[in-house]
């Protein structure tokens, strides 16, 4: 979609920069004080106290999570082959998805003023490392007819290892990204409401793209703020 910039397209993106960059500072500036700062009582002695009870500064924006139990399994085999064990176990896991805010720049924001629509051209979604939870096991099944100190050790840490490598390909697949960017696009836009309503443009279209769609140029198609039937009866409209 080509996005034609007027003479207040300028102004406002870099109003919403200046308001992400104040914010930036403002988190670098309070982590400073966390960090190295010394707090101290009247009488300027240092003095026992929490420094910091909240998360700040965070330049990834967390859009999703996804949870669920897994089942890993795994198998030992010693003596010769004469003893073979096996070991299932369930246990919980999650995965948090993260957009990295810090890489949306000035090239990365388009404001149509005539539509009132501003197109962030977002950093795609990328899953964190999952969290398999094994002290929260609701079942472990190990099986032998004798099962040594080490082969235990062993199954248990085969088991580890292939329950974080499910859980990784799971995290990764098609189905859970597409689910993951729609969670994005809700976020991306939430996040712009703030200095778009600072910059005198409350209630403007904000339209979230990630890499792939860009490459087929079909943008419009995800307004995450205008309900389908309207963006479509404009489309209409516009033929």
């Amino acid at each position: 979609m080509a996005v034609a910039l007027n003479r207040f397209g300028t102004p406002i993106l870099a109003a919403l920069l200046v308001l992400m960059i104040g914010g930036a500072l403002l988190l670098g500036l309070r982590s400073y004080d966390r960090d190295y700062v010394v707090s101290v009582e009247d009488d300027g002695s240092a003095v026992t106290k929490i420094i910091a009870d909240r998360f700040a500064g965070a330049s990834s924006l967390k859009v999703s999570e996804m949870s669920g139990t897994i089942q890993s399994t795994a198998r030992d085999v010693r003596g010769f082959g004469l003893l073979k064990s096996d070991q299932v176990v369930k246990m919980p896991f999650s995965v948090d998805y993260f957009i990295d805010v810090s890489r949306i720049g000035a090239d990365d924001l388009e404001w149509n003023a005539d539509s009132r629509t501003l197109i962030v051209n977002a950093p795609d979604v990328k899953p964190a490392k999952p969290n398999v939870d094994e002290a929260a096991r609701t079942l472990v099944r190990t099986s032998g007819l004798f099962v040594t100190r080490q082969a235990g050790e062993e199954l248990s840490r085969r088991v580890s290892a292939h329950a974080q490598g499910r859980a990784e390909q799971e995290a990764r697949s098609p189905a859970r990204m597409a689910r993951a960017r729609e969670y994005g696009r809700a976020a991306l836009a939430k996040l712009m409401a703030a200095p778009l309503e600072a910059a005198g443009q409350g209630g403007a279209r904000v339209i979230v793209t990630f890499p792939a769609e860009r490459a087929g140029d079909n943008r419009d198609q995800w307004d995450v703020t205008t309900p389908i039937n309207e963006v479509l009866a404009n489309r209409r409209a516009a033929r």
